[in-house]
C-alpha cells in the first residue's frame, strides 16, 4: 500500500487544484485555488538549495541529533530549523520536512488564498474552509479511521506526524503515530520527533504528553500505539465519516 498517497487522499481539498512536486527527497502534495506547480517547483529548488548549500559548508548540520549552534551567516530557513531544534532539544534536521512545507506554502499564499502543502505527513494548512486531515498510524486498528478537523484561522496551521513504526525517518520511539498541531510547521515537526522519541509503550504516553505541554506554541498532541490513544490540547478529533469521536 502506498501509505503516503492514502494519507493524502483523506485531506479535504474540495474545489481546489491538486498536484505533486517531487525533487530528490522532497515529495509535496499541494492543494491551491489554481495550478501553481511551476511556482512551487521553483520554491522547492530555492529552499532545498539553501539547506544543501549550508550543509556543504557545515556537514555536521545534516547528521547531528542535538541542537545546532549557528556561527556566521545562515539563511532564514536554516535559522528557523535551528530554533525549532533548540526548543525541542533535537537536531535541526528534525524539522526539515515541515520547514519545506511551510516555506513553500507561505510563499504560495502570494498567489492563492488557500494553500495546503503536505510533505511526508507534515502539513501546512491555510484554508478558508474546514479541513480534515486523516491520521495514518501504520498497522494500528485506528489508522485512517479518524482525523483532525482544522477550522479556518487568520494564521496557518501545521499538523506534523512522526512514527517509530512507519517510514524511513529516524525515531527512537515505538509509537505508530505522534501528531502535533501548532501554528508553525518547523516547531510541530521537531516536536513530533521529540515527543515520539519518548514513547516505547503505553506507559510512556502521559510522560510524553507532559513533555509536549512544555514546548511553547504546541497546541495539540495525539499519540497512537496499536489500539491505544491519548489526546491533549486545542484539537478536534473526528471519525472520517464526519462524526466527532
Amino acid at each position: 500500500m502506498n501509505t503516503q498517497r492514502t494519507y493524502r487522499s483523506l485531506t479535504q481539498s474540495k474545489n481546489l487544484v491538486s498536484y505533486n512536486v517531487t525533487i530528490k527527497e522532497t515529495d509535496l502534495c499541494i492543494h491551491t485555488e489554481k495550478n501553481l506547480k511551476n511556482v512551487a517547483r521553483d520554491l522547492v529548488l530555492h529552499y532545498r538549495g539553501q539547506i544543501e548549500s549550508y550543509i556543504d559548508i557545515h556537514p555536521d548540520f545534516l547528521t547531528t541529533l542535538t541542537p545546532w549552534r549557528i556561527k556566521g551567516p545562515a539563511p532564514e530557513i536554516v535559522r528557523r530549523m535551528v530554533n525549532a531544534g533548540e526548543k525541542t532539544n533535537t537536531g535541526p534536521m528534525s524539522s526539515v520536512a515541515g520547514a519545506i512545507a511551510e516555506m513553500v506554502g507561505t510563499d504560495l499564499l502570494g498567489y492563492t488564498k488557500t494553500a495546503i502543502v503536505e510533505n511526508g505527513g507534515d502539513i501546512f494548512i491555510k484554508s478558508e474552509q474546514p479541513v480534515t486531515v486523516g491520521i495514518y498510524a501504520g498497522k494500528s486498528p485506528v489508522s485512517m479511521r479518524m482525523g483532525l478537523r482544522i477550522t479556518p484561522s487568520e494564521n496557518p496551521t501545521a499538523v506534523c506526524t512522526s512514527s517509530g513504526t512507519v517510514g524511513h525517518s529516524l525515531s527512537f520511539g515505538m509509537a505508530d503515530a505522534v501528531c502535533v498541531v501548532s501554528h508553525s510547521c518547523f516547531l510541530a515537526d521537531a516536536s513530533a520527533t521529540a515527543i515520539g522519541n519518548m514513547v516505547q509503550t503505553k506507559k510512556d504516553f502521559q510522560k510524553a504528553v507532559d513533555y509536549g505541554k512544555t514546548i511553547q506554541n504546541v497546541r495539540g498532541i495525539v499519540i497512537i500505539q496499536a489500539e491505544d490513544i491519548i489526546l491533549w490540547g486545542d484539537i478536534e478529533l473526528v471519525h472520517l465519516n464526519g462524526k466527532n469521536c
